[in-house]
């Protein structure tokens, strides 16, 4: 091997030989185990999300691949429907200056399918890059050929189910993009805001207990009131109790509208009057409902304000009795500005009461950046509740678990009060539904238009119409676990392969994919009895990854970190660069360039994927969110050089030597039992880790017994033997041996945690273990073997590192070099501490650098020594000619004085009233810890002083 570790040197040969060579496919022996991947947007690139839960599932699959599992990691991407139609939009507009409309729909298709193929498949090669070993010969698309059939076979069996339909709701409304969306794609942001306060007159000469001719409402959209069928006090409200049932009259529109008693109006908050707009609140929705109010619509799709409203009863059906004039000055205002001016006009008519600021939290399409408007329109909805009953129940009996337990309670939260799913988009790109109309608007639903009008006996003198909309793209993932092995048609992947075993994703898409995933999958995959199937065992909820301030990363602040970065490092300015491009606000532009110098000075230094990964395992935690953390990535970068650094002194004195790979007689040192036995508990640890999905810990485990016990003790241990010429050759070839199996099977552990640097240095060793095979990926994961736990080794080298340890200690108090020769001495010592001093002696000499180590006898008399304690024993170091004593008196001394007049200081702040009353409580905590601290100190310095003294 090189001496030097250098990732880039090796990740993209290993990752091509894996790839090349099939490796990552099924290997079509052993029980099944299977992972889906959850399907990234394919206009998207890899952010720390998608590097965090693809490492996690990268290395549940590597080990179970090693345990012997006929292992799928099925990969593949998702359409993305507003996301992929706005990028071409702008690449459309940006290079020819046209829009979708100009070219048609079908053109605008083709354009989406081209700019798919030419870098669609950006993400999959970055996926790459981080080590991904998915199966690559069958990554999918959710708009491929298969995916499609199996989309459009879901929507036309759920409506001959009776349980999709088409109706006018309710919906999360762009105006920009003039299409409905998801609450996920809905952005809440906190912005300052006004309440304004209109007086509405009673109708028929009603007046209030306080004897007036009105009431006031308060809202922060003034331009709704055009659409009031209503206002609603509180059932227990003193104040309106005789007024309910009446009327009053909408002013600017003179619509009479009845005052309604609910619970919605809160008697303690406001006035303790409630407009209700039906067709532009969903709260004021639920409230129609429930009074049997009419619900007005008074905004077009553009979100500007109509001609003339559209009126409908709670049924759905057209209202016919209430006028839909809405006043001429008002139409075609955007709804912005009509604000403006319905406010004046309410003012200037004397029926504005007040106007007071007001902190507003305000949904924005998180793609248009516009506020979204709660807009009734005509729409596609599956029942949700029926499909919800099973899944449920999957959840409770523990067929299904999450990982940690706590999330069931979000999951069940949701789904018992589950709403119907809107899942027609006004989009282009999509799955179309599978609709037709006639000219009358009746609505034929079909897997194609030729089977429509076989089923119907429609003939060709009939024009049929498809519905132009699109299905949400959580429609066609929600079918992911089984429309990618060949659904609906009976595949053997789908008879191997699901139910899958584990699903890795976020918390905040438990509802909108984990949920509906459940629902879709048990209504339509069955098996021979006709069990419903589960689409997966366990779901295994990660955390969010932060910044190291706990800031959740995002564009605006400029906090967002590119995997990719952090394994092939990038220059200050080029990350400066990244971070202010898109931002149009030269102030934002000027503060994130100044947290981005500040928290990077020198860029971002190269890293390599294992260590990135590494890092990532390291924050597995069961939190919620997780804060990222630099320096653990350069930690884990110097793990991999140790570990680099171990696997040349191996193959230095390996190669070329007897390492019993051949036969031969071996005796294990001490230190080899003791290796090999810690070898094995550490793989019952990680064993019990992955079973657990405690990844975090796993890594630590790992980390413990490479780091401090194999690199740290046992090469150390090992240097004994291997340079004593005179040592037995069994002795030496046992060693030999002991370190190269050692060695071959941490890379095994480790391999799923860092495949790169392990794939490498197996290669280089796996003959002198006298192992065989093409990859290390395919080599058995190491189990633990009882019969090799050996506690009396375990127990003797802890007293062996107790005494290299203390003496190492001794050495550092009293600043003696590490290469002067000491002679030691134990007192208080067991017969066991005498046996091992016997069995370890030249260890001892050796490791510690001793000239003598001797037992005192009990009673006899020591020379003036420092000591520390192994146990009971006494580990004693005389300090007679270690030190010059008077140079060590004058340092000890001058230290000394030194401290006093530390402590002297901190003793004055802290006794000065005034700063220990106005500063704040932690500074002075901190002040109180700095003079512990120091007192602590002299004491010690003190101590060696006399004992100095004493010599």
């Amino acid at each position: 091997m090189e001496k030097t570790f250098n990732p880039h040197t090796i990740e993209r040969k290993c990752y091509q030989s894996w790839e090349e060579n099939g490796y990552f496919s099924p290997s079509g022996v052993g029980t099944p185990y299977t992972i889906m991947i959850p399907p990234p947007n394919v206009t998207g690139s890899l952010h720390m999300g998608h590097a965090f839960q693809h490492s996690i599932m990268d290395a549940l699959i590597r080990y179970q691949r090693m345990k012997g599992k006929n292992t799928l990691w099925q990969v593949g991407t998702d359409h993305a429907g507003i996301a992929t139609q706005m990028v071409v939009e702008r690449k459309l507009a940006a290079e020819n200056n046209q829009s979708r409309h100009d070219l048609g729909r079908e053109n605008f298709i083709e354009k989406i399918w081209e700019w798919k193929a030419f870098s669609g498949g950006r993400i999959t090669q970055q996926m790459r890059r981080l080590g991904n070993s998915v199966d690559w010969d069958h990554e999918r698309f959710t708009m491929d050929d298969g995916f499609y059939k199996a989309v459009q076979e879901v929507f036309v069996r759920l409506y001959e189910d009776n349980l999709i339909y088409r109706g006018k709701r309710l919906v999360n409304w762009d105006p920009k993009l003039r299409t409905a969306i998801s609450d996920l794609e809905v952005e809440n942001k906190d912005i300052k805001g006004h309440m304004w306060y209109l007086r509405y007159p009673l109708a028929d000469g009603e007046t209030t207990a306080e004897g007036k001719d009105y009431i006031v409402v308060a809202t922060t959209r003034p331009e709704t009131m055009l659409g009031d069928s209503g206002v609603a006090v509180n059932p227990d409200d003193p104040r309106y109790q005789a007024l309910i049932g009446k009327a009053v009259i909408l002013p600017l529109v003179n619509r009479r509208i009845p005052i309604v008693a609910d619970d919605h109006a809160d008697m303690d908050k406001g006035t303790g009057c409630v407009k209700i707009t039906p067709a532009h609140d969903f709260n004021d929705n639920e409230v129609g409902k429930r009074r049997n109010l009419p619900l007005i619509t008074i905004m077009t799709l553009n979100g500007t304000i109509s001609d003339a409203a559209e009126i409908y009863n709670p049924d759905g059906s057209i209202n016919t009795t209430i006028d839909t004039e809405l006043p001429e000055k008002y139409r075609g205002l955007e709804r912005f500005n009509a604000r403006k001016v319905i406010v004046a006009d309410i003012d200037a008519a004397g029926l504005l009461e007040g106007v007071k600021d007001h902190d507003l939290t305000v949904p924005y399409g998180d793609r248009s950046g516009v506020v979204i408007e709660p807009l009734l329109t005509n729409q596609w909805f599956v029942r949700a509740a029926p499909l919800a009953e099973p899944a449920l129940a999957a959840v409770e009996a523990g067929r299904i678990q999450f990982v940690p337990k706590q999330y069931e309670n979000m999951y069940y939260a949701w789904m018992r009060d589950v709403q119907d799913w809107c899942v027609s988009r006004q989009l282009w790109w999509g799955h179309r539904i599978p609709a037709w109309y006639d000219e009358q608007g009746n609505v034929y639903v079909g897997r194609n238009e030729q089977e429509v009008r076989e089923q119907h006996n429609l003939g060709s003198d009939i024009v049929l119409r498809q519905d132009s909309d699109v299905l949400d793209t959580w429609f066609s993932s929600a079918l992911w676990t089984f429309a990618t092995l060949g659904w609906p048609e009976a595949t053997e992947r789908l008879k191997t392969f699901h139910p899958t075993d584990v699903l890795v994703t976020g918390f905040d898409i438990i509802f909108f994919w984990v949920a509906r995933m459940i629902m879709m999958t048990m209504h339509f995959v069955k098996d021979e009895d006709g069990q419903p199937h589960i689409p997966f065992k366990h779901i295994y909820i990660t955390g969010l990854i932060r910044d190291e301030q706990g800031e959740k990363m995002s564009k605006t602040k400029g906090n967002v970190l590119d995997p990719l970065d952090m394994i092939d490092g990038i220059s200050l300015e080029t990350l400066v660069s990244k971070r202010t491009s898109n931002m149009m606000q030269q102030q934002l532009a000027a503060k994130i360039e100044k947290n981005t110098r500040r928290a990077f000075p020198e860029g971002i230094v190269a890293h390599g994927a294992d260590a990135l990964r590494y890092t990532l395992y390291s924050l597995a935690t069961t939190g919620r969110d997780i804060n990222w953390d630099m320096k653990r990535l350069e930690g884990y970068r110097n793990f991999c050089n140790k570990i680099w650094n171990a696997g040349n002194y191996v193959l230095m004195n390996a190669e070329n030597q007897d390492c019993g790979q051949n036969g031969g007689d071996v005796e294990l040192t001490l230190a080899d039992r003791w290796i090999l036995s810690k070898l094995q508990r550490t793989a019952a640890r990680i064993e019990k880790n992955m079973r657990e999905f405690r990844l975090d810990h796993g890594a630590q485990n790992l980390y413990d017994f490479i780091w401090n016990e194999y690199c740290a003790w046992y090469l150390e241990l090992s240097k004994p033997v291997l340079w004593d010429k005179n040592a037995p050759e069994n002795r030496q070839r046992g060693t030999r041996q002991t370190l190269v199996q050692v060695l071959e099977s941490i890379m095994r552990m480790a391999h799923p945690f860092m495949p790169y640097i392990t794939e490498e240095i197996w290669q280089s060793i796996k003959t002198l273990a006298g192992v065989r095979g093409e990859t290390v990926m395919l080599q058995p994961f190491p189990a633990c073997d009882p019969s090799s736990i050996d506690e009396r080794a375990e127990q003797d080298i802890e007293w062996l590192k107790g005494v290299i340890v203390s003496i190492r200690n001794i050495r550092g108090e009293l600043s003696i070099s590490p290469s002067r020769p000491l002679d030691v001495i134990l007192r208080n010592t067991s017969h066991d501490d005498q046996e091992r001093l016997r069995q370890n002696d030249a260890f001892l000499k050796s490791l510690a650098k001793l000239a003598t180590i001797k037992v005192a006898a009990e009673g006899e008399e020591v020379p003036m020594s420092t000591t520390q304690l192994v146990g009971e024993m006494e580990v004693m170091v005389p300090m007679a000619g270690l030190v010059d004593k008077n140079a060590e008196i004058t340092r000890l001394s001058k230290e000394i004085e030194k401290l006093a007049k530390e402590v002297k200081r901190f003793e004055g702040k802290l006794s000065n009233e005034r700063f220990v009353s106005k500063a704040p409580v932690d500074v002075v905590e901190k002040e109180q810890m700095k003079l512990d601290a120091a007192r602590s100190s002299k004491i010690t310095l003190e101590q060696q002083l006399t004992a100095i003294r004493s010599l």
